[in-house]
């Protein structure tokens, strides 16, 4: 098993290097988004209409980030002695969502240009099938750590959707984000490796 440092963009070039089962520290731009607002993309790109997001070669995060302290109480942010840093955070909590909630969206916006995406949990056949066709990437978080992933988040700022609060999409700038491949360019998925392990 590989441990390797990305950066985004994510090329198919790029992705072709990794394997299931890799860990990698990801570092650079993604977009996160939910249920919410995959709806929203689907109606559009189902009308036959653009996008108001640049997808190509896009990593798209299935979280939903919750406001970090001094947002909720309305404080300036502060540096503290005992956790130098923490009122800087531009988010509280952002853990991944359950990826299976997006399924159904999700071959439109490989074929948009989505060259990877990130959440918990396995994929169904048909996505699985779209991520080999298209040469992408399924990167799995740790579901129950938001906190310690929030830490990596360096900014973020929402840039569509909007009024959708945590669902509306934002877009991350991320340092050494912990991540381990779920499925590959192949098609080969961890959760199979691991049945048949058993």
């Amino acid at each position: 098993m590989n441990r390797i440092r990305f950066q985004t963009p994510l090329t198919k070039n790029a992705i072709k290097r990794l394997r299931v089962g890799d860990e990698v520290l990801l570092s650079g731009t993604i977009f996160t988004a939910r249920d919410a607002a995959h709806a929203r993309l689907a109606t559009l790109i189902g009308k036959g209409k653009d996008i108001p997001l640049n997808l190509k070669d896009a990593c798209i995060y299935y979280a939903g980030p919750t406001p970090s302290l001094d947002q909720c109480s309305g404080r300036r942010p502060e540096r503290s002695r005992r956790t130098p840093g923490r009122g800087k955070r531009p988010v509280g909590s952002c853990g991944p969502t359950t990826s299976s909630r997006m399924d159904a969206f999700t071959p439109p916006l490989l074929r948009l240009g989505v060259s990877a995406m990130i959440g918990k949990g396995d994929r169904s056949e048909e996505v699985r099938k779209a991520i080999k066709k298209h040469g992408c990437v399924y990167f799995l978080a740790v579901g129950g750590l938001g906190a310690l992933l929030a830490t990596k988040i360096k900014s973020a700022r929402p840039v569509l959707y909007r009024e959708l609060g945590p669902e509306a999409v934002y877009k991350m700038e991320v340092k050494d984000f912990p991540l381990i491949v779920g499925i590959d360019s192949k098609g080969r998925n961890i959760y199979e490796t691991v049945k048949r392990k058993k």
